[in-house]
């Protein structure tokens, strides 16, 4: 093949590797807790949309919206049946949001090394831990080792749900990328072929 006979990428193929690179950023960002994720899903098909109109672009969007709402349902799920199931307080839950920011902004003074992201899992497992363990109901007992107990399983119950919602995100988020691919390549490849 001469330079000559190549094909030219026109303005339509290049916003498809463009959609497809902001679908492929959404496989990184389920795992980093402060990236889109899967909210990039959608986005990416909706430029697809853009560039080739409605009709042939509903599919891919669709595609994106549905991953992303499975996306949030299993966030919710994971995050609220481990630590539901163990009856925690609300405010296991609120710890567990603030240590996920203090553990994402590296400020966990016993953690020198792993950054970020050991720190969203560190984090969020201390802080649900003493949410739990200063708000525990009295008809648990007095304060002692069987609290301590309680709100460790709380805090682990935490970070076990966020560690099952990232992965499952993550596999929606491949799911999406591939599907993009298979739902817009076919026009794509052939207009390259021509």
């Amino acid at each position: 093949m001469t330079p000559a006979s190549l094909p030219t990428l026109d303005r339509v193929d290049l916003l498809w590797w463009l959609a497809l690179l902001i679908q492929a950023l959404a496989i990184p960002g389920t795992v980093l807790p402060v990236a889109p994720g899967l909210t990039l899903l959608p986005l990416g098909a909706l430029l697809w949309c853009w560039a080739v109109g409605w009709a042939a672009g509903w599919p891919a969007l669709l595609l994106g919206v549905v991953l992303l709402a499975l996306g949030w349902g299993a966030e919710a799920l994971g995050l609220l049946l481990g630590p539901a199931r163990l009856q925690a307080t609300r405010w296991s839950y609120v710890g567990a949001g603030l240590g996920l920011v203090v553990g994402l902004l590296g400020l966990l003074p016993a953690l020198p090394v792993g950054g970020p992201l050991l720190g969203a899992l560190v984090g969020p497992l201390l802080g649900a831990s003493l949410g739990e363990l200063l708000t525990a109901p009295p008809s648990l007992g007095p304060p002692g080792l069987g609290r301590l107990r309680r709100s460790l399983l709380v805090g682990l119950a935490v970070v076990a749900g966020m560690l099952v919602s990232r992965l499952a995100q993550l596999l929606l988020a491949v799911v999406g990328v591939l599907g993009f691919v298979l739902l817009t390549a076919g026009p794509f490849a052939t207009r390259l072929a021509a």
